[in-house]
């Protein structure tokens, strides 16, 4: 089997969001759905053999450009398309070839089968990431398509502003991880982000930005963990907690979007260190032989 996790722009309507569900749910385990208000973000864990997850990521991509408009999108999280990310990833790392062969059959059918234009991404891609797609935000993209410079790898070869475009990829296991910060200060979550983020300086193999939330009321690092060898989680959040404290600040919760691979919690559980917003039913091996025993 693989795994998939696709995250589509659509957070605040429940209805449209268990309509999503049970499309890409179709033939394949669904393990988890993680929505978020501010976000505007779903995201769905999936297993499934091959052929079968390509089906339901197809049927899912169909059923969420049919009921989000981009045009009438607002939220917090970078986004390029109705159905943002589609990744795969392997179980097991000598599966990768598999996720990559996955990731590029399905980009054709999206192109062909549903007209939307696709972007390759992670090993599936040439190494490049969505944040390379997510610059300067959805206008930006257009813009860049329209001028040449970037050309997708299937389907039309302009962006529909109601649907947007899909990026299509393979990659490894990551986490996707947020820590809410005891301030109303979103300037205190971007400088700590930027001390924590690799781009800026911080550590290897994390991604992170700080966001406001209003309808939450709080402020959030955002981050995305894309090694977990290189970047423990659980030094991760005690980096986050020494950058917090340097302005007087504390983190006051945490928040796993998705599924967390067994060995973090258990390096986490090792070294003393609590994860916050992180319980047993939230890790992958846990609920995967959960449900393939039922």
């Amino acid at each position: 089997m693989l795994e998939a996790v696709p995250n589509v722009s659509e957070g605040r309507r429940p209805d449209v969001v268990s309509a999503i569900a049970d499309a890409f749910s179709d033939g394949v385990e669904l393990l988890d759905v993680h929505s978020d208000v501010d976000h505007h973000r779903s995201v769905f864990t999936l297993v499934g053999e091959e052929g079968a997850l390509i089906d339901a990521l197809l049927a899912g991509i169909a059923a969420s450009a049919e009921r989000i408009d981009l045009g009438e999108h607002v939220g917090v999280h970078p986004r390029v398309g109705a159905a943002d990310v589609v990744p795969f990833v392997p179980l097991v790392p000598e599966d990768m070839s598999r996720a990559i062969s996955a990731a590029r059959e399905l980009a054709k059918r999206v192109g062909r089968e549903l007209r939307l234009p696709v972007f390759l991404y992670g090993e599936a891609g040439g190494g490049r990431r969505p944040a390379y797609f997510r610059r300067g935000g959805f206008d930006e993209l257009r813009a860049r398509v329209e001028e040449g410079e970037l050309v997708p790898d299937d389907g039309p070869q302009e962006i529909d502003p109601r649907s947007g475009a899909v990026l299509v990829g393979a990659r490894h296991v990551l986490v996707a991880y947020n820590l809410d910060l005891a301030t109303s200060k979103v300037a205190v979550a971007r400088e700590v982000a930027a001390a924590v983020r690799y781009s800026s300086g911080g550590i290897p193999g994390v991604q992170a930005i700080g966001l406001e939330l209003p309808t939450a009321g709080r402020v959030q690092v955002s981050m995305n963990v894309i090694d977990v060898d290189a970047a423990p989680l659980h030094e991760v959040v005690e980096r986050v907690r020494s950058e917090a404290r340097q302005f007087g600040v504390e983190v006051s919760g945490g928040e796993l979007v998705g599924l967390v691979p067994e060995r973090v919690v258990a390096a986490a559980v090792a070294a003393g260190v609590e994860l916050p917003g992180i319980d047993e039913s939230q890790i992958l091996e846990r609920v995967l032989r959960s449900r393939l025993a039922a």
